[in-house]
């Protein structure tokens, strides 16, 4: 009698994850849909790398035209912070800072264009993706629920910020759940404002 196969619950641990934050330029500010919401969830992001010694990774696309990340993130601690034109963040000199990574957590813009890519070469490779829903957003905000609804369909998960950093810690005798408590506390007005979850009834 064979034993069923095993079920890809999408687990998420500490040691094995990486952040990706796509493309969150200044130049877009003025023209992605609640551009103020992907940007404090990229900091919440950020100050929990620091805390929990997660690897961040950043790309920019076309920095020439588009510009540098926007000032309000601190990227400074990132792995690596690359240009590209690739739509995709999965480009050669991000793969080789990916030994050990098993899960990815994804964020930025835009969802249909250079985030569904990323989530679907990431995929194609067999890391586990968990692309932010609060954290995603494009020009034409009715272009977010078809990409997320892509990136489920080819295997992806989509979750929140704030449930993606209590998977990891897993337990609340985790040496930093103190802080990530205080973290989400301490962001609780923006995530309370954050439209990106209700973009379906706008």
């Amino acid at each position: 009698m064979s034993l069923p196969a095993l079920r890809n619950v999408g687990r998420i641990h500490q040691k094995s994850t990486a952040f990706f934050l796509c493309d969150i330029q200044e130049k877009f500010r003025p023209h992605i849909f609640q551009f103020p919401s992907v940007v404090a969830t990229a900091q919440k992001m950020i100050a929990a790398h620091k805390v929990l010694d997660i690897p961040l990774i950043v790309t920019e696309q076309n920095p020439r035209a588009l510009g540098a990340t926007a000032p309000e993130l601190d990227i400074s601690g990132a792995r690596i912070n690359l240009p590209k034109t690739k739509f995709s963040m999965l480009v050669p000199e991000v793969e080789k800072e990916l030994q050990g990574i098993k899960s990815v957590v994804l964020f930025g813009i835009e969802s249909h264009v250079c985030v569904l890519q990323t989530a679907l070469d990431l995929l194609e490779k067999n890391y586990d993706v968990h692309v932010l829903v609060d954290g995603v957003s494009s020009m034409n905000h009715y272009e977010i629920e078809p990409a997320l609804n892509r990136i489920k369909t080819a295997g992806g998960y989509v979750s929140t910020s704030e449930s993606i950093l209590f998977q990891i810690m897993g337990d609340s005798s985790h040496e930093k759940f103190k802080l990530i408590s205080q973290l989400v506390k301490s962001t609780k007005e923006a995530t309370a404002s954050n439209k990106l979850f209700v973009r379906s009834h706008i």
